[in-house]
């Protein structure tokens, strides 16, 4: 049977405005996040994100370094990518820091947006992937459902940073076809210091497990490429600072040793890390390799292939 999203079901019933209009009600004083900061972003106040109410796009184009299931498996097409301007962590050490710190970057419409993921689809992509889009929820449902009415078919991609409002989770059920968050830190303190966010791991667990509820574990076509499901990155930091070990046990014992985890030895000291201890170095190849192992010891071997 031919896959279809799911949110093609919600246009049809009518709860697809239902869904957006609950999201849009988060977005003015904002509850969009954990932050809760209640910037009045439809009057033009910018939330901590930095993001006021029409959102900006950094960039779109069909990409081909996301993991492969994202990108067509044995049969390489690209993700459709559109890359979000601003985030709700700002992480110190962020790689793309003029576009989360700065915002850089061009304010759309939501029918802009919609006709960019019918021009990704167009162009063959794998999927509509949204790269940081947690500030953008509404306006990104908004989208989702002006594309779907003019003929998008493609599973959405939800590519965040883990910090997430499980509330606004449960009001993407169906929406969001394949959940990809960060898990980025297992202890409170590299979260403060390094993320503004103390809470993050409490907030994050939440999350993914509403994720894996409504989705499940990554679901492959027979080329290998991604229809449905959870997929969860987790970047090894220097000196420990992920908490990497309570990271995995986490996914093993309480969401699923089928989980499709993304090991991910990509740091590098960019944005401000070379003024936070420790921060100031890649990790070295032990420290990564430590995390892969652990991962193998408690089955999580999806993704490490």
């Amino acid at each position: 049977m031919p896959f279809a999203p799911s949110y093609l079901a919600l246009l049809e019933s009518g709860e697809l405005d239902e869904r957006i209009l609950k999201l849009k009600g988060l977005l003015s004083p904002c509850g969009l996040c954990p932050r809760l900061c209640r910037a009045n972003r439809m009057e033009g106040e910018k939330g901590f994100c930095g993001a006021a109410s029409e959102p900006v796009v950094s960039g779109c184009n069909l990409h081909f370094g996301e993991e492969k299931p994202l990108t067509g498996g044995r049969r390489p097409r690209g993700s459709g990518t559109i890359f979000l301007a601003h985030c709700n962590l700002l992480c110190v050490y962020c790689q793309n820091f003029e576009v989360s710190r700065l915002g850089e970057g061009t304010a759309v419409t939501e029918a802009r947006l919609a006709r960019m993921m019918l021009e990704l689809q167009d162009v063959g992509a794998c999927n509509i992937n949204f790269v940081t889009p947690t500030h953008y929820a509404p306006q990104l449902a908004g989208a989702v459902r002006v594309a779907a009415a003019m003929g998008l078919k493609l599973p959405i991609v939800w590519n965040c940073g883990g910090y997430e409002r499980v509330e606004v989770v449960k009001l993407l059920n169906g929406i969001v076809d394949i959940y990809m968050p960060d898990m980025k830190y297992s202890e409170s303190g590299p979260a403060r210091r390094f993320s503004h966010a103390p809470d993050y791991f409490d907030r994050c667990r939440e999350s993914v497990s509403e994720m894996h509820r409504q989705t499940g574990d990554l679901i492959l076509d027979e080329t290998g490429t991604a229809l449905k499901g959870l997929l969860i990155r987790h970047l090894v930091l220097p000196n420990g600072f992920a908490g990497s070990e309570k990271v995995l046990r986490f996914i093993a014992e309480e969401i699923s040793r089928a989980s499709y985890v993304n090991v991910m030895s990509q740091y590098r000291p960019a944005g401000m890390a070379r003024d936070y201890p420790g921060l100031g170095r890649y990790p070295t190849r032990g420290e990564y390799e430590d995390v892969v192992t652990e991962a193998r010891r408690l089955g999580l071997t999806r993704g490490l292939e």
